[in-house]
Protein backbone atom coordinates (compact mmCIF):
# COMPACT_ATOMS: atom_id res chain seq x y z
CA UNK A 1 0.00 0.00 0.00
CA UNK A 2 0.90 2.97 -0.59
CA UNK A 3 1.88 6.10 2.00
CA UNK A 4 0.88 9.58 1.26
CA UNK A 5 2.09 13.19 1.65
CA UNK A 6 4.67 11.98 4.53
CA UNK A 7 6.37 9.49 2.12
CA UNK A 8 8.60 11.77 0.15
CA UNK A 9 11.29 9.06 1.23
CA UNK A 10 9.37 6.81 -1.28
CA UNK A 11 10.70 8.27 -4.35
CA UNK A 12 14.42 7.10 -3.08
CA UNK A 13 13.44 3.03 -3.01
CA UNK A 14 15.39 2.49 -5.90
CA UNK A 15 17.89 4.97 -5.25
CA UNK A 16 20.34 3.67 -3.30
CA UNK A 17 23.79 5.24 -3.02
CA UNK A 18 27.07 2.93 -2.95
CA UNK A 19 30.55 4.75 -4.42
CA UNK A 20 34.01 3.93 -3.26
CA UNK A 21 36.61 6.63 -3.68
CA UNK A 22 37.48 6.97 -6.77
CA UNK A 23 37.87 3.73 -6.84
CA UNK A 24 36.21 2.53 -4.02
CA UNK A 25 32.39 2.84 -2.10
CA UNK A 26 31.68 6.13 -0.47
CA UNK A 27 29.10 6.82 1.47
CA UNK A 28 26.82 9.66 2.35
CA UNK A 29 23.38 10.35 3.76
CA UNK A 30 20.34 12.63 2.66
CA UNK A 31 17.55 14.11 5.43
CA UNK A 32 13.60 13.28 3.93
CA UNK A 33 11.22 14.31 5.61
CA UNK A 34 13.24 14.01 9.16
CA UNK A 35 14.66 10.62 8.20
CA UNK A 36 18.24 9.81 7.29
CA UNK A 37 18.63 7.95 4.42
CA UNK A 38 22.09 6.05 3.65
CA UNK A 39 23.55 6.57 0.60
CA UNK A 40 26.14 4.55 -0.83
CA UNK A 41 27.95 4.68 -4.29
CA UNK A 42 30.37 1.45 -5.24
CA UNK A 43 33.00 3.14 -8.32
CA UNK A 44 35.22 0.98 -10.57
CA UNK A 45 38.03 1.70 -12.45
CA UNK A 46 37.22 0.63 -16.60
CA UNK A 47 39.15 0.84 -19.84
CA UNK A 48 37.59 4.07 -20.60
CA UNK A 49 36.42 5.86 -17.24
CA UNK A 50 34.90 4.59 -14.75
CA UNK A 51 31.18 2.90 -13.88
CA UNK A 52 29.65 2.43 -10.63
CA UNK A 53 26.73 0.97 -8.58
CA UNK A 54 24.29 2.45 -5.90
CA UNK A 55 22.79 1.04 -2.86
CA UNK A 56 20.38 2.64 -0.43
CA UNK A 57 20.99 0.41 2.58
CA UNK A 58 17.75 0.92 4.92
CA UNK A 59 15.05 0.87 2.20
CA UNK A 60 16.90 -2.55 0.74
CA UNK A 61 18.06 -1.42 -2.61
CA UNK A 62 21.36 -2.79 -3.98
CA UNK A 63 23.56 -2.68 -7.01
CA UNK A 64 21.35 -0.20 -8.91
CA UNK A 65 23.33 0.13 -11.89
CA UNK A 66 24.49 4.05 -12.64
CA UNK A 67 24.02 5.53 -16.24
CA UNK A 68 27.30 7.05 -16.17
CA UNK A 69 30.05 7.90 -14.12
CA UNK A 70 32.32 10.95 -14.97
CA UNK A 71 35.82 12.28 -12.95
CA UNK A 72 37.70 15.30 -13.93
CA UNK A 73 39.25 18.09 -12.41
CA UNK A 74 38.43 16.67 -9.09
CA UNK A 75 34.60 16.87 -10.20
CA UNK A 76 32.56 14.11 -9.56
CA UNK A 77 29.09 13.12 -11.96
CA UNK A 78 27.03 10.45 -11.15
CA UNK A 79 24.33 10.14 -13.07
CA UNK A 80 21.35 7.66 -12.38
CA UNK A 81 18.89 8.17 -15.51
CA UNK A 82 16.50 5.20 -13.99
CA UNK A 83 15.33 7.79 -10.80
CA UNK A 84 16.17 11.14 -12.64
CA UNK A 85 18.68 11.04 -9.92
CA UNK A 86 22.16 12.82 -10.12
CA UNK A 87 24.83 13.43 -7.86
CA UNK A 88 27.81 16.11 -8.46
CA UNK A 89 30.51 16.90 -5.50
CA UNK A 90 33.79 18.24 -5.63
CA UNK A 91 36.99 16.59 -4.07
CA UNK A 92 38.38 18.07 -0.71
CA UNK A 93 41.93 16.98 -0.48
CA UNK A 94 41.87 17.97 2.98
CA UNK A 95 38.88 15.83 4.34
CA UNK A 96 39.36 13.09 1.58
CA UNK A 97 35.70 13.85 0.67
CA UNK A 98 33.18 15.05 -1.83
CA UNK A 99 31.00 17.86 -0.86
CA UNK A 100 28.24 18.23 -3.62
CA UNK A 101 24.26 17.56 -3.95
CA UNK A 102 22.16 14.80 -5.01
CA UNK A 103 19.45 15.32 -7.19
CA UNK A 104 16.20 13.55 -7.72
CA UNK A 105 13.61 15.14 -10.05
CA UNK A 106 12.98 18.60 -8.75
CA UNK A 107 14.11 17.98 -5.61
CA UNK A 108 17.95 18.92 -4.22
CA UNK A 109 19.96 17.77 -1.15
CA UNK A 110 23.19 18.62 0.35
CA UNK A 111 25.12 14.98 0.47
CA UNK A 112 29.08 14.52 1.12
CA UNK A 113 30.62 11.16 0.40
CA UNK A 114 33.54 9.77 2.58
CA UNK A 115 34.71 6.90 2.14
CA UNK A 116 34.14 5.45 6.35
CA UNK A 117 32.22 2.38 7.05
CA UNK A 118 28.11 2.56 7.02
CA UNK A 119 26.82 0.66 9.79
CA UNK A 120 23.27 0.19 7.74
CA UNK A 121 25.44 -1.40 5.53
CA UNK A 122 26.15 -4.58 7.62
CA UNK A 123 23.96 -7.85 7.11
CA UNK A 124 21.15 -5.65 5.35
CA UNK A 125 21.26 -8.59 2.36
CA UNK A 126 20.70 -11.07 5.49
CA UNK A 127 17.48 -13.23 4.39
CA UNK A 128 17.96 -16.41 6.31
CA UNK A 129 14.90 -17.59 5.02
CA UNK A 130 15.51 -17.20 1.31
CA UNK A 131 15.46 -20.53 -0.76
CA UNK A 132 18.75 -21.54 -2.29
CA UNK A 133 18.84 -23.91 -5.38
CA UNK A 134 18.57 -26.54 -6.38
CA UNK A 135 14.84 -26.45 -5.12
CA UNK A 136 13.08 -30.01 -3.89
CA UNK A 137 10.35 -28.97 -6.59
CA UNK A 138 9.74 -28.54 -9.79
CA UNK A 139 10.35 -24.59 -10.98
CA UNK A 140 9.63 -23.67 -14.61
CA UNK A 141 9.24 -19.89 -16.17
CA UNK A 142 6.17 -19.24 -17.68
CA UNK A 143 3.95 -16.88 -20.28
CA UNK A 144 0.29 -16.49 -19.99
CA UNK A 145 -1.90 -14.12 -21.91
CA UNK A 146 -4.54 -11.61 -20.53
CA UNK A 147 -6.42 -11.48 -23.49
CA UNK A 148 -8.68 -8.94 -22.01
CA UNK A 149 -5.76 -6.19 -22.51
CA UNK A 150 -3.33 -8.18 -24.59
CA UNK A 151 -0.56 -8.24 -22.81
CA UNK A 152 2.05 -11.26 -22.32
CA UNK A 153 2.69 -11.97 -18.42
CA UNK A 154 5.90 -13.98 -16.98
CA UNK A 155 6.27 -15.49 -14.08
CA UNK A 156 7.37 -18.65 -12.49
CA UNK A 157 5.38 -21.65 -11.48
CA UNK A 158 6.90 -24.47 -8.84
CA UNK A 159 4.95 -27.93 -8.16
CA UNK A 160 5.76 -30.92 -6.06
CA UNK A 161 8.24 -33.55 -7.46
CA UNK A 162 5.58 -36.65 -7.35
CA UNK A 163 3.09 -37.72 -9.34
CA UNK A 164 -0.41 -36.87 -8.98
CA UNK A 165 -2.44 -33.46 -9.55
CA UNK A 166 -2.54 -30.70 -6.96
CA UNK A 167 -4.31 -27.80 -6.23
CA UNK A 168 -2.99 -24.59 -6.91
CA UNK A 169 -2.50 -21.09 -5.72
CA UNK A 170 -1.85 -17.63 -7.48
CA UNK A 171 0.28 -14.66 -5.66
CA UNK A 172 -0.86 -11.46 -6.14
CA UNK A 173 1.59 -8.57 -5.15
CA UNK A 174 0.75 -5.08 -3.48
CA UNK A 175 0.63 -1.66 -4.80
CA UNK A 176 3.35 -0.33 -6.72
CA UNK A 177 5.39 -2.43 -9.74
CA UNK A 178 7.01 -5.21 -8.47
CA UNK A 179 8.53 -8.42 -9.50
CA UNK A 180 7.35 -12.31 -9.20
CA UNK A 181 8.82 -12.07 -6.23
CA UNK A 182 7.30 -9.06 -4.70
CA UNK A 183 10.68 -7.90 -3.98
CA UNK A 184 10.69 -4.90 -1.91
CA UNK A 185 13.62 -3.57 0.46
CA UNK A 186 15.85 -6.77 0.40
CA UNK A 187 13.03 -9.13 1.11
CA UNK A 188 11.26 -11.53 -1.37
CA UNK A 189 8.00 -12.72 0.84
CA UNK A 190 6.54 -14.66 -2.75
CA UNK A 191 9.23 -16.42 -3.15
CA UNK A 192 9.18 -17.79 0.33
CA UNK A 193 5.59 -18.56 0.14
CA UNK A 194 5.97 -20.34 -3.05
CA UNK A 195 8.62 -22.41 -1.56
CA UNK A 196 6.67 -23.27 1.38
CA UNK A 197 3.63 -24.17 -0.09
CA UNK A 198 5.37 -26.22 -2.74
CA UNK A 199 6.85 -28.09 0.03
CA UNK A 200 3.35 -28.79 1.47
CA UNK A 201 2.37 -29.64 -1.88
CA UNK A 202 0.71 -26.89 -3.22
CA UNK A 203 1.08 -25.44 -7.09
CA UNK A 204 2.18 -21.75 -7.10
CA UNK A 205 2.03 -19.29 -9.95
CA UNK A 206 3.99 -16.20 -8.88
CA UNK A 207 3.91 -13.06 -11.56
CA UNK A 208 5.58 -10.07 -12.58
CA UNK A 209 3.35 -6.79 -12.53
CA UNK A 210 2.98 -5.67 -15.93
CA UNK A 211 5.31 -3.59 -17.61
CA UNK A 212 7.37 -5.19 -14.77
CA UNK A 213 10.95 -7.42 -15.34
CA UNK A 214 9.86 -9.55 -17.61
CA UNK A 215 6.00 -8.90 -18.44
CA UNK A 216 4.85 -6.54 -20.79
CA UNK A 217 2.22 -3.77 -21.18
CA UNK A 218 2.19 -0.54 -18.85
CA UNK A 219 2.17 -0.57 -15.38
CA UNK A 220 1.87 3.30 -14.50
CA UNK A 221 -1.58 3.87 -16.51
CA UNK A 222 -3.29 0.49 -14.75
CA UNK A 223 -5.44 1.05 -11.97
CA UNK A 224 -6.63 -2.12 -9.45
CA UNK A 225 -9.33 -3.38 -11.67
CA UNK A 226 -6.61 -3.17 -14.94
CA UNK A 227 -4.51 -5.70 -12.74
CA UNK A 228 -7.18 -7.50 -11.28
CA UNK A 229 -7.61 -8.95 -15.16
CA UNK A 230 -3.65 -9.61 -14.79
CA UNK A 231 -4.53 -11.93 -11.79
CA UNK A 232 -7.81 -13.41 -13.72
CA UNK A 233 -5.53 -14.55 -17.17
CA UNK A 234 -2.74 -15.76 -14.69
CA UNK A 235 -6.00 -17.94 -12.57
CA UNK A 236 -7.45 -19.00 -16.49
CA UNK A 237 -3.56 -20.36 -17.21
CA UNK A 238 -3.20 -22.59 -13.99
CA UNK A 239 -6.78 -24.04 -14.78
CA UNK A 240 -5.82 -24.81 -18.59
CA UNK A 241 -2.99 -26.24 -16.98
CA UNK A 242 -2.37 -30.61 -16.89
CA UNK A 243 -1.73 -31.56 -13.50
CA UNK A 244 -3.93 -28.89 -11.21
CA UNK A 245 -7.10 -29.43 -9.44
CA UNK A 246 -8.25 -26.65 -7.82
CA UNK A 247 -7.14 -23.20 -7.95
CA UNK A 248 -7.17 -19.83 -5.65
CA UNK A 249 -6.08 -16.38 -5.39
CA UNK A 250 -3.85 -15.72 -2.56
CA UNK A 251 -3.47 -11.57 -2.70
CA UNK A 252 -1.17 -9.45 -0.41
CA UNK A 253 -2.11 -5.37 0.41
CA UNK A 254 -3.47 -4.77 -2.65
CA UNK A 255 -3.60 -8.30 -4.18
CA UNK A 256 -6.14 -8.73 -0.69
CA UNK A 257 -8.29 -6.09 -3.29
CA UNK A 258 -7.94 -7.44 -6.14
CA UNK A 259 -8.30 -11.27 -5.41
CA UNK A 260 -11.93 -10.45 -4.37
CA UNK A 261 -12.77 -8.82 -7.38
CA UNK A 262 -11.90 -11.53 -9.48
CA UNK A 263 -13.63 -14.08 -7.30
CA UNK A 264 -16.51 -11.60 -7.42
CA UNK A 265 -17.42 -12.09 -11.17
CA UNK A 266 -15.81 -15.51 -11.78
CA UNK A 267 -17.62 -17.94 -9.95
CA UNK A 268 -14.48 -20.69 -10.93
CA UNK A 269 -12.40 -18.88 -8.05
CA UNK A 270 -12.26 -22.07 -5.53
CA UNK A 271 -10.82 -19.94 -2.72
CA UNK A 272 -9.09 -16.86 -1.70
CA UNK A 273 -6.37 -15.83 0.96
CA UNK A 274 -7.03 -12.16 2.05
CA UNK A 275 -3.24 -10.91 3.41
CA UNK A 276 -3.40 -7.60 4.97
CA UNK A 277 -6.03 -7.40 2.56
CA UNK A 278 -8.23 -3.79 2.45
CA UNK A 279 -12.26 -4.00 4.49
CA UNK A 280 -12.60 -0.36 4.09
CA UNK A 281 -13.05 2.28 1.08
CA UNK A 282 -9.50 3.16 -0.16
CA UNK A 283 -9.74 6.53 1.11
CA UNK A 284 -10.54 5.88 4.39
CA UNK A 285 -7.59 3.58 4.74
CA UNK A 286 -5.21 5.95 3.52
CA UNK A 287 -5.65 9.04 5.68
CA UNK A 288 -5.66 6.12 8.82
CA UNK A 289 -2.74 4.70 7.31
CA UNK A 290 -0.99 8.44 6.96
CA UNK A 291 -2.34 8.77 10.77
CA UNK A 292 -0.52 5.87 12.50
CA UNK A 293 2.86 6.02 10.36
CA UNK A 294 3.01 9.70 11.25
CA UNK A 295 2.90 8.90 14.92
CA UNK A 296 5.30 6.05 14.91
CA UNK A 297 7.52 8.19 12.56
CA UNK A 298 6.97 11.10 15.56
CA UNK A 299 5.58 13.44 13.67
CA UNK A 300 3.91 16.12 16.34
CA UNK A 301 0.16 16.04 16.53
CA UNK A 302 -0.23 19.20 14.87
CA UNK A 303 1.41 17.72 11.77
CA UNK A 304 -0.75 14.67 11.50
CA UNK A 305 -3.65 17.14 11.99
CA UNK A 306 -2.72 19.19 9.40
CA UNK A 307 -1.66 16.57 7.04
CA UNK A 308 -4.72 14.79 7.54
CA UNK A 309 -6.93 17.46 6.66
CA UNK A 310 -5.34 18.23 3.05
CA UNK A 311 -5.21 14.36 2.19
CA UNK A 312 -9.30 14.57 3.66
CA UNK A 313 -9.68 17.54 1.02
CA UNK A 314 -8.02 16.22 -1.64
CA UNK A 315 -9.61 12.29 -1.44
CA UNK A 316 -12.91 14.48 -1.33
CA UNK A 317 -12.08 16.59 -4.61
CA UNK A 318 -10.95 13.06 -6.39
CA UNK A 319 -14.27 11.08 -5.27
CA UNK A 320 -16.51 14.11 -6.71
CA UNK A 321 -14.36 14.67 -10.26
CA UNK A 322 -16.06 12.79 -13.03
CA UNK A 323 -12.54 11.72 -14.33
CA UNK A 324 -8.86 11.68 -13.82
CA UNK A 325 -8.57 15.15 -15.83
CA UNK A 326 -10.96 16.92 -13.63
CA UNK A 327 -9.18 15.65 -10.65
CA UNK A 328 -5.86 16.72 -11.55
CA UNK A 329 -6.98 20.32 -12.16
CA UNK A 330 -8.71 20.53 -9.57
CA UNK A 331 -6.25 19.23 -6.97
CA UNK A 332 -3.39 21.25 -8.93
CA UNK A 333 -5.66 24.58 -7.51
CA UNK A 334 -6.43 23.16 -4.22
CA UNK A 335 -2.70 22.73 -3.14
CA UNK A 336 -1.46 25.89 -5.52
CA UNK A 337 -3.08 27.59 -2.58
CA UNK A 338 -2.92 25.55 0.49
CA UNK A 339 0.74 25.29 -0.33
CA UNK A 340 1.11 29.38 1.07
CA UNK A 341 -0.07 28.03 4.27
CA UNK A 342 1.70 25.12 5.10
CA UNK A 343 4.51 25.48 7.65
CA UNK A 344 8.00 24.54 7.15
CA UNK A 345 8.07 21.39 9.11
CA UNK A 346 5.92 19.81 6.76
CA UNK A 347 8.46 20.70 3.76
CA UNK A 348 11.97 19.88 5.69
CA UNK A 349 13.70 20.16 2.65
CA UNK A 350 12.79 23.75 1.92
CA UNK A 351 11.38 22.45 -1.61
CA UNK A 352 9.75 25.25 -3.66
CA UNK A 353 6.17 24.98 -4.84
CA UNK A 354 6.83 23.84 -8.56
CA UNK A 355 8.84 20.95 -6.70
CA UNK A 356 5.93 20.47 -4.49
CA UNK A 357 3.39 20.39 -6.96
CA UNK A 358 5.26 17.86 -8.90
CA UNK A 359 5.78 15.37 -5.92
CA UNK A 360 1.65 16.00 -5.49
CA UNK A 361 0.75 15.36 -9.34
CA UNK A 362 3.16 11.80 -9.35
CA UNK A 363 1.98 10.57 -5.93
CA UNK A 364 -1.83 12.13 -7.15
CA UNK A 365 -3.33 12.47 -9.61
CA UNK A 366 -2.58 9.06 -11.19
CA UNK A 367 -5.23 6.24 -12.92
CA UNK A 368 -3.97 4.26 -9.74
CA UNK A 369 -4.44 6.42 -7.28
CA UNK A 370 -7.43 8.13 -8.59
CA UNK A 371 -9.33 4.48 -8.84
CA UNK A 372 -8.22 3.40 -4.81
CA UNK A 373 -9.15 6.51 -3.47
CA UNK A 374 -13.00 5.79 -4.97
CA UNK A 375 -12.73 2.13 -3.60
CA UNK A 376 -15.27 0.13 -1.83
CA UNK A 377 -13.80 -3.15 -1.26
CA UNK A 378 -17.02 -4.37 0.19
CA UNK A 379 -18.69 -3.93 -2.70
CA UNK A 380 -16.80 -7.32 -4.33
CA UNK A 381 -16.44 -9.01 -0.76
CA UNK A 382 -20.07 -8.94 -0.55
CA UNK A 383 -19.94 -10.89 -3.90
CA UNK A 384 -17.92 -13.68 -2.66
CA UNK A 385 -19.33 -17.53 -2.15
CA UNK A 386 -15.95 -18.70 -2.20
CA UNK A 387 -13.49 -20.15 1.11
CA UNK A 388 -12.03 -16.72 2.28
CA UNK A 389 -9.15 -16.64 4.63
CA UNK A 390 -8.50 -13.39 5.98
CA UNK A 391 -4.73 -12.81 7.99
CA UNK A 392 -3.86 -9.63 9.56
CA UNK A 393 -0.55 -8.40 11.63
CA UNK A 394 -1.69 -6.61 14.95
CA UNK A 395 1.05 -3.99 14.34
CA UNK A 396 -0.07 -3.55 10.66
CA UNK A 397 0.14 0.32 10.09
CA UNK A 398 -0.74 0.16 6.63
CA UNK A 399 -3.80 -2.28 6.98
CA UNK A 400 -4.62 -1.76 10.14
CA UNK A 401 -5.97 -5.51 11.57
CA UNK A 402 -8.92 -4.70 13.70
CA UNK A 403 -10.94 -1.88 11.14
CA UNK A 404 -10.05 -4.07 7.68
CA UNK A 405 -10.49 -7.45 8.94
CA UNK A 406 -14.02 -6.18 10.49
CA UNK A 407 -15.02 -4.27 7.26
CA UNK A 408 -13.76 -8.10 5.65
CA UNK A 409 -16.35 -10.09 8.05
CA UNK A 410 -19.49 -7.75 7.63
CA UNK A 411 -19.51 -7.72 3.90
CA UNK A 412 -18.76 -11.43 3.54
CA UNK A 413 -21.86 -11.66 5.71
CA UNK A 414 -23.85 -9.80 3.24
CA UNK A 415 -22.51 -12.81 0.99
CA UNK A 416 -24.22 -15.02 2.99
CA UNK A 417 -20.94 -16.64 3.08
CA UNK A 418 -20.15 -18.92 6.05
CA UNK A 419 -17.04 -20.54 5.00
CA UNK A 420 -14.77 -17.89 6.34
CA UNK A 421 -11.95 -17.44 8.64
CA UNK A 422 -10.46 -14.26 9.56
CA UNK A 423 -7.35 -13.74 12.09
CA UNK A 424 -5.37 -11.61 13.19
CA UNK A 425 -1.51 -12.97 13.89
CA UNK A 426 0.16 -11.16 16.76
CA UNK A 427 3.07 -8.94 17.05
CA UNK A 428 2.98 -9.06 12.90
CA UNK A 429 3.59 -5.94 10.51
CA UNK A 430 2.03 -5.02 7.25
CA UNK A 431 4.82 -7.63 5.72
CA UNK A 432 3.60 -10.07 8.20
CA UNK A 433 7.51 -9.76 10.09
CA UNK A 434 7.51 -10.38 13.78
CA UNK A 435 8.64 -6.22 14.88
CA UNK A 436 8.89 -3.83 17.48
CA UNK A 437 6.52 -0.67 16.54
CA UNK A 438 5.21 -1.80 12.90
CA UNK A 439 6.39 1.59 10.90
CA UNK A 440 7.43 0.67 7.17
CA UNK A 441 11.42 2.32 8.21
CA UNK A 442 11.79 -0.92 10.16
CA UNK A 443 10.78 -3.58 7.48
CA UNK A 444 14.27 -3.71 5.40
CA UNK A 445 16.60 -4.03 9.13
CA UNK A 446 14.15 -7.12 10.08
CA UNK A 447 16.31 -10.50 8.78
CA UNK A 448 13.02 -12.33 8.91
CA UNK A 449 11.12 -12.04 5.65
CA UNK A 450 7.62 -13.83 6.13
CA UNK A 451 6.26 -14.82 10.08
CA UNK A 452 6.89 -18.80 10.09
CA UNK A 453 3.18 -18.31 11.74
CA UNK A 454 1.72 -16.74 8.90
CA UNK A 455 3.05 -19.33 6.66
CA UNK A 456 1.23 -21.94 8.76
CA UNK A 457 -1.92 -20.44 9.25
CA UNK A 458 -2.23 -20.31 5.21
CA UNK A 459 -1.13 -24.09 5.10
CA UNK A 460 -3.53 -25.79 7.90
CA UNK A 461 -6.06 -23.68 6.49
CA UNK A 462 -5.79 -25.27 2.67
CA UNK A 463 -5.38 -28.15 3.95
CA UNK A 464 -8.65 -27.84 6.11
CA UNK A 465 -10.80 -26.13 2.84
CA UNK A 466 -9.02 -28.69 0.18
Amino acid sequence: MKTLFIAIIGLLLSAGTHAQSIEGSWHGAITIAKAELPLVFHISKTATGYSSTMDSPKQGAFDLECSSTTFSNDSLTIIIDDLKAEYTGVYDAESHTFKGIFKQRMMHFDMELSQSAAEEEVSAKHRPQEPVPPYPYYSEDVTFENKVDGITLAGTLTMPKKRGKFPAVVLISGSGPQNRDEELLGHKPFLVIADYLTKQGYAVLRYDDRGTAKSGGDFASANSNDLSHDAEAAFNFLKARKGITKVGLAGHSEGGFIAPMVAARNPKVDFIILLAGPGMPGGELLLLQQELIGKANHMSESEIETTHELNEKAFEIMNQASDLNEAKSKLHLYFSEKLKELPDSLNPNGMNDEAVLELIDNQYATPWMYYFIRSKPAEYLSKVHCPVLALNGSKDLQVPAKQNLEGIKNALAKAGNNKVTIEELPNLNHLFQNCESGSPSEYASIEETFSPNALKAMSDWLKKVL
